[in-house]
């Protein structure tokens, strides 16, 4: 084996432990895993990133489930129209995006490097949300309000940028679920990996034609890394203070989305 993929293995580890520890962050290390240090093309990448956080979110979610922190009404009202926007985006709309979007003296934008760069966008708006500390505060034995129209949207726009980047998108479901469902946040949590899961491998679904040059051993071997993982995270979460994992992990973001920019532009 080589020792970039022995790296790339060892790094699945810590993509289970980021959505274990904090619902969120595992596609943000899976595709520049895939791409930087196991040199999977990026648009494979963002298909590799769907299956492997989905299958890994789904153990964290029946895990959260039988810990009853699941709102199984949520994650169906939240989770179909993200689904649905998913699949489309993966089945129809990155294979109609051209794989070359302009030239301009001696730099072309390629799909590929478009779809890096949109990821990278998407890891530093991430990061903001991660590095800010939590202004939303919720009553824990509130009843749950719902605002469905805005959670129809909200699903929606996350299932299109999931389709996009393979991102699961728990960083903007979140915050979804607790302002726009009034949701505790460790309930928000499990109700998101559940989302995640659904959305993720059904995106996965939409990449299948038959005519793809998936390396499933590479692909198995990082997912039940990953799904170790996330027991680990599970287990760290009752003894680390979340605030300030977020908050640590949200600075590596910031610095991993600044590094894709230059490394695709620049370097």
């Amino acid at each position: 084996m080589e020792f970039t993929h022995l790296l790339g293995y060892i790094l699945a580890v810590f993509v289970g432990i980021s959505l274990g520890l904090i619902g969120s962050g595992g596609s943000i290390l899976t595709v520049p895993i895939l791409v930087y240090i196991m040199a999977v093309e990026p648009v494979l990448a963002t298909a590799y990133s769907l299956f492997i956080v989905g299958s890994t979110a789904l153990v964290g979610g029946v895990q959260s489930a039988l810990l009853k922190k699941v709102d199984f009404k949520t994650a169906i009202i939240f989770g179909i129209p993200s689904i649905v926007a998913v699949y489309l985006t993966r089945a129809y709309l990155v294979p109609f995006l051209p794989e070359t979007f302009f030239t301009f003296q001696a730099f072309t934008l390629t799909k590929p490097i478009a779809l890096m760069l949109l990821f990278a966008v998407v890891m530093i708006l991430a990061s903001f949300s991660m590095i800010r500390p939590s202004k939303i505060l919720v009553d824990e034995h509130a009843p749950m309000q719902y605002n469905y129209p805005m959670i129809l949207v909200e699903g929606t726009l996350v299932g299109v940028l999931t389709g996009l980047v393979g991102a699961g998108g728990g960083f903007l479901i979140i915050p979804a679920l607790v302002l726009l469902a009034k949701m505790p946040m460790k309930l928000a949590v499990g109700t998101s990996l559940f989302i995640i899961a659904a959305k993720s491998l059904l995106g996965f679904l939409g990449d299948l034609k038959g005519d793809e040059s998936i390396d499933w051993n590479l692909l198995l071997i990082f997912t039940a890394l990953s799904i170790l993982g996330i027991f680990i995270g599970i287990s760290l979460a009752k003894k680390v203070e979340g605030a300030k994992l977020k908050t640590g992990f949200g600075w590596f973001v910031l610095v991993m989305g600044v590094y894709i920019i230059l490394k695709e532009l620049v370097l």
